[in-house]
């Protein structure tokens, strides 16, 4: 139990700080990072961070989830042999990380509402005996007079806020209770301040240093890139039905599936219990025993699946979680980065899907201005919120690498030409044949029923309903009606929604939205404007091959073995089954298979305590396992090295593409032999063209074409296509614009790292 307190004192890391090691690190750093937690080497930035804790010198670091950032703050108080004060929000990781702490060695207590006050003197005994190292605290109790009275005489050396975006305005989950942290200044002025953030823009950043009063702070900003997560975004069309059939491919495996309220949770648990899924839903509706005991079973694996309200879910946690998927689109960028950011914390790889419409942006609207209502001046809330809401409904329509898109937003460069592990880069997502023609039936429904109407009332008309209201407006005997009856309702709904996003259509904000025809819609019916719309029927999900390489060596029946194990000494601890080890270091014993205490000691994540503890009952099973499939044990296994750039492994209608343009088909031509659409046919061709550069783009762009489209762009200095299109006033497509600049890139010609449009 977190409160439980340690019956010794001797934990400081002893060691000269000034003697040699090889990576010029404190010697000490290394030693607590062996001992504690069984690794040998650092991640990018956790040097700098460790280092500003012991210099005393506040700091901000922003880290993904994932990144190491708690380490940043549990090794300084074990070197300095003093006790840190850790401010986190939820109740659930305090308790998860003191589990994991004090399973390792690791002195270390939370203080909260649910210990007894019998527990809350023992704890402030073990404080006043300097016998804790980190102490975590919510900031409610910490901001009590009394709470802050007592710290008062403990000599408090260093504060440490998780989630310190919740201070700042700007933020996506702004908390008023944060900003009353500010006091910490001026309440203990020698101690130094460190905020720890998965996700802060630049101007959140700033805020977070005013807020707190930093002074003179480390800033140390860490990628925003989860590399070993695979993001998929696809048009929600039967949402529960779509949620099922990613579950399936992680079947035995964690996933947390996010819903927007907590009606959705709960029909989606049902939904998914009902077709064997071991599942259950999780939101502040909840009875507290009801919460804690999904907590506790998905962290000890009896569970496989959550279903959590966004706003709640951030007290689910396990390393291992395999699958994120949003059953609707998240508030902010920021938001569906940290919920992401649930997915593949041990470092394999794991998926995150999100399943969207427009109607959630709808949806978000609507909860935003109800929230910030009561406030004394809500309109500033309601513009930044709005604001990030934007953002985020762009991220979901853009047809750009997502990995690429998420660096950017938060301000950083991504270098890689193909991510690998995303649908866009994965080439997942297909185009609709006749897209450009489906539009303008969509556009001139919506002209011919008098732009009066939602999206609901025009779907009807293009089935051809010969429902009453339909029939008393005579919108039966319009041109437009029943010209896409063919089309299933939900199908032609999610592409409306795409029209809107891209642009092409409006929508109203008012209480009963209605569509409406903008100069972009104007265009693409005076057929001056090609239109690409994905096809919410058709989605092709590939291996990355990142995961096989991550099995490679394993045995994939010893690793569940282990898993058993695991599950049995965490029953046995009352702690969560990733507390124990993570599925990277169960992976690892699975494919070296030691049976010695020194070959289990060279497992990453086996410190000393747990190879004392736990590693007889691993090392047991692993021999058993090796002499009963007569296998070898204590091996050394060479694993290939992960690919620094993965590519989407080729399908037969890719390759046979890149055959025909090689020997110089029109891209009709090749879109007609492969079965797909041209739009997806040019995708392919300009691939193809970076990885075999050709001096000349014809016969695909003449001459004259090509120079046009290069004249407009250095004219204009555009680095996006509309502008240019604009300029050439529709004469040249899409395709044609952004093959050209692809081109011109390749060659030289302007700038590599400018976008693709």
């Amino acid at each position: 139990m977190s409160s439980e307190q340690p019956k010794s004192t001797g934990t400081a890391v002893r060691g000269a700080p000034d003697e040699a090691a090889p990576s010029g690190v404190d010697p000490r750093i290394l030693e607590a990072l062996r001992q504690y937690w069984g690794y040998e080497t650092l991640r990018p930035h956790q040097r700098e961070a460790i280092e500003a804790g012991l210099a005393n010198r506040d700091s901000l670091v922003v880290m993904p989830t994932g990144g190491g950032k708690s380490l940043c703050y549990q090794i300084p108080p074990l070197i300095a042999d003093r006790m840190d004060v850790v401010i986190s929000p939820l109740i659930s990781l305090m308790k998860d990380q003191v589990d994991g702490l004090r399973q390792s060695g690791y002195p270390a207590a939370a203080i909260h509402s649910s210990i007894t006050p019998a527990e809350r003197e023992e704890l402030r005994d073990a404080i006043r005996d300097n016998r804790l190292r980190l102490l975590f605290v919510s900031p409610e109790r910490l901001m009590t007079p009394a709470f802050l009275d007592f710290l008062g005489h403990q000599q408090v050396r260093a504060f440490s806020i998780d989630e310190a975006h919740c201070i700042s305005q700007w933020g996506h989950d702004f908390r008023q209770e944060y900003r009353q942290l500010a006091v910490l200044r001026e309440r203990f002025p020698e101690a130094s301040i460190h905020a720890y953030t998965a996700t802060a823009t630049e101007r959140v950043r700033k805020d977070i240093v005013e807020q707190l009063g930093l002074r003179n702070p480390k800033i140390l900003v860490g990628t925003f890139d989860r590399p070993n997560l695979v993001y998929r975004i696809q048009p929600a069309t039967d949402v529960h039905s779509q949620t099922l059939e990613i579950v399936k491919r992680h079947e035995n495996e964690a996933a947390i599936v996010y819903c927007i309220s907590r009606k959705d949770t709960e029909a989606m648990a049902g939904f998914l219990q009902e077709n064997g899924v071991k599942a259950a839903a999780y939101h502040a509706g909840l009875e507290k025993s009801e919460r804690s005991l999904v907590q506790e079973s998905f962290a000890n694996e009896t569970l496989d699946v959550v279903a959590a309200t966004v706003a709640f879910g951030m007290g689910i946690d396990r390393s291992d979680v395999r699958c994120v998927i949003h059953a609707a689109m998240p508030k902010t960028i920021e938001n569906y980065q940290q919920e992401t950011g649930r997915a593949g914390r041990d470092g394999l790889e794991a998926e995150c899907v999100l399943l969207f419409t427009y109607g959630d942006v709808m949806k978000w609207k609507r909860l935003i201005k109800f929230s910030a209502e009561n406030a004394p001046d809500p309109g500033p809330i309601i513009a930044t919120q709005e604001e990030l809401l934007n953002h985020m409904a762009g991220f979901c329509a853009s047809a750009e690498c997502r990995h690429l898109v998420l660096s950017r937003y938060f301000g950083q460069t991504y270098p890689k030409d193909n991510c690998g592990a995303c649908d866009v880069c994965l080439d997942e997502l297909d185009t609709m044949d006749g897209a450009t023609e489906i539009a303008q039936k969509i556009l001139s429904c919506v002209y011919r029923v008098g732009q009066s109407f939602g999206v609901s009332y025009v779907i009807e008309v293009l089935r051809g309903s010969q429902s009453q209201k339909v029939l008393e407006r005579g919108h039966d005997q319009l041109s437009t009606h029943g010209l896409l009856r063919e089309m299933h309702e939900k199908t032609l709904r999610n592409l409306i929604f795409q029209l809107i996003d891209q642009g092409l259509l409006v929508q109203t904000q008012d209480d009963r939205p209605v569509l409406k025809l903008c100069e972009a819609s104007l265009a693409v019916l005076r057929g001056e404007r090609e239109v690409a719309l994905t096809d919410p029927g058709h989605v092709d999900v590939k291996s990355t091959g990142r995961s096989a390489d991550e099995w490679a060596g394993v045995d994939r029946e010893l690793f569940e073995t282990l898993r058993e194990v695991r599950r049995d000494l965490a029953a046995e601890r009352d702690v969560p089954a990733f507390v124990v080890f993570n599925d990277a270091t169960l992976r690892e014993m699975a494919r070296m298979r030691p049976t010695t205490r020194d070959s289990m000691a060279k497992i990453p994540g086996v410190g000393k305590k747990k190879l004392a503890e736990l590693g007889p009952r691993f090392i047991e099973a692993i021999r058993s396992y090796c002499e009963e499939c007569g296998l070898s044990s204590d091996v050394e296994v060479v694993v290939p090295p992960k690919r620094a750039n993965p590519s989407p492994r080729p399908n037969a209608q890719r390759q046979r593409a890149l055959e025909m343009f090689r020997q110089g088909a029109s891209i009709e031509a090749v879109a007609q032999e492969t079965g797909r659409a041209e739009s997806t046919i040019c995708r392919y061709l300009e691939d193809w063209l970076e990885a075999e550069p050709r001096e000349s783009l014809e016969p695909w762009v003449d001459h004259a074409t090509y120079s046009r489209v290069m004249d407009a762009a250095r004219e204009l200095h555009a680095d996006r296509l509309a502008p240019i299109y604009e300029a050439l006033n529709g004469e040249v497509p899409y395709s044609a614009i952004r093959l050209v600049l692809s081109h011109a890139r390749v060659q030289g010609e302007i700038s590599a790292g400018e976008p693709r449009g």
